[in-house]
């Protein structure tokens, strides 16, 4: 079989640069989430309490603007305003990947060409942060799709303030380790029919396929995209599991080495013709590589 390696570069599609923005780990308690980042060896930092008075955050940041982030519940979060969050059943139930993002220079411009292109796009929304040295941070998001958000698609992030002050709230980034997220790992219930979406919605050729027996899972990926979706070969495997409980989106994230440090990372992959080692996921509670 001939594989074909990915060159991870912002590609463009249609009007629209797919570069990473940022993803997401649900858990009950952001403590814990940090401590086990750190465990793998992955440094993060308290990023504070988001305006929706009902999660805050932690994150690990990376060289190349990318960003990790950890979510869970305020400690005295508003009941009505965490019972409704978009991400409350992957807190509550320790979800780990949940979502990403991507950057956009001109909102108004994605989404009207999403518009025009027959997908659905949420109008941009306000939102923000207060950063523990009081530094607000705003900006608005756009959600594609009718599928939760962030998760089959990626939501839209512009933001208002200096993005630098969101990304890295030190001033450089927590490690550099690593220089950024490489890919996201979509679960999808029906791999052609997930395929056909992403073609449709980006003006995408056709993917890279191959099969990955550790995983159980059918592979899909878009060359010059951070795109990886994944289905499970058969029911009695781990993302067979993850798709009855918390269905199609983020399964796992790939994040781009850039030292010589060696890491413990207890099993490998091939996929794409690029290896891909991952951390222990019993430690860390949830699926991270890095290539």
């Amino acid at each position: 079989m001939m594989w074909v390696a990915f060159i991870l570069i912002p590609l463009s599609l249609g009007a629209a640069d797919v570069t990473i923005d940022h993803v997401t780990v649900a858990g009950k308690d952001l403590k814990t989430m940090q401590a086990n980042l750190a465990a793998v060896g992955i440094a993060s930092e308290y990023g504070g309490p988001h305006s929706n008075r009902a999660t805050e955050m932690a994150l690990a940041s990376f060289p190349d603007g990318s960003y990790l982030e950890l979510i869970a519940l305020q400690p005295n979060a508003d009941a009505k305003a965490a019972a409704s969050h978009y991400w409350a059943k992957q807190m509550e139930e320790n979800a780990g990947p949940c979502a990403w993002a991507i950057r956009v220079k001109d909102m108004g411009a994605e989404v009207n060409r999403l518009q025009g292109a027959g997908v659905p796009v949420s109008a941009p929304e306000r939102s923000g942060r207060a950063r523990p040295d009081g530094t607000r941070l705003d900006w608005e998001t756009a959600q594609i799709g009718k599928d939760a958000r962030g998760s089959f698609f990626p939501f839209l992030i512009r933001d208002f303030t200096p993005r630098e002050q969101r990304a890295d709230p030190s001033g450089k980034p927590t490690t550099d380790d690593f220089s950024g997220v490489a890919r996201v790992v979509i679960l999808v219930r029906d791999l052609k029919a997930a395929i056909s979406r992403y073609r449709r919605t980006y003006d995408l050729p056709a993917p890279s396929r191959q099969t990955d027996d550790r995983w159980s899972a059918a592979l899909a990926g878009f060359p010059g995209t951070p795109v990886v979706l994944a289905s499970p070969l058969n029911d009695r495997s781990w993302l067979a599991a993850r798709l009855k409980q918390a269905g199609e989106g983020p399964a796992a994230f790939i994040l781009r080495a850039r030292s010589g440090k060696p890491h413990d990372a207890p099993t490998k992959s091939t996929w794409f013709g690029s290896t891909v080692s991952w951390f222990d996921s019993q430690k860390l509670g949830w699926w991270l590589g890095f290539e």
